[in-house]
């Protein structure tokens, strides 16, 4: 009587191959081979979900504002769209309103009109350069409606132009 375990024909469930499969049929991947290959598609969308963002954010960081003449240039694809315009404050264009101030940016022969609601910071006044946040009232308007002025000068402005941003009342140079 010979036993099972003294058969070479015989192998036993713990020394036979996972690739094979029971019964003859076809073999099957190993379950470390199958998570392996989900560890690499996890990661591949990760990599695509990262680019995604990175090219989305830096495309829409690049362009941060249209200049007068741009603006003028695309006005049909901007229409009345909210966008970032930049131009220089036009000398005796501020007037203050009762909601906010009125003033003329521009850029080379292009102007544009601004209505802005709201306070303008304390360093806007004629002659700097401003980014106005808002919209043309029309397609073809050289009328800009703005709800947010921004200025900005670093200190190497401010190095290169010294006492000319002065507070609004003329006493106290800014920078």
């Amino acid at each position: 009587m010979t036993s099972i375990l003294d058969d070479p024909n015989h192998s036993s469930p713990s020394t036979s191959s996972s690739a094979t499969a029971v019964n003859g049929g076809p073999a099957l991947p190993s379950t470390r081979r199958r998570a392996s290959k989900r560890l690499w598609l996890v990661f591949a969308v990760l990599l695509a979900a990262f680019i995604f963002l990175l090219v989305e954010g830096l495309g829409s960081s690049l362009n941060f504002f249209d200049t007068v003449n741009q603006a003028f240039a695309h006005r049909s694809t901007l229409g009345t769209r909210t966008f970032n315009l930049e131009g220089d404050v036009v000398a005796g264009s501020i007037h203050p309103t009762a909601v906010g101030t009125d003033f003329t940016i521009s850029e080379g022969r292009n102007s544009v009109s601004v209505d802005n609601t709201g306070s303008p910071p304390q360093l806007f006044q004629v002659g700097i350069a401003v980014v106005v946040v808002g919209h043309f009232t029309t397609l073809h308007s050289h009328h800009f409606v703005s709800h947010q002025i921004l200025v900005k000068h670093s200190e190497n402005y401010c190095a290169a132009n010294p006492n000319r941003v002065k507070s609004k009342t003329g006493n106290e140079v800014l920078c």
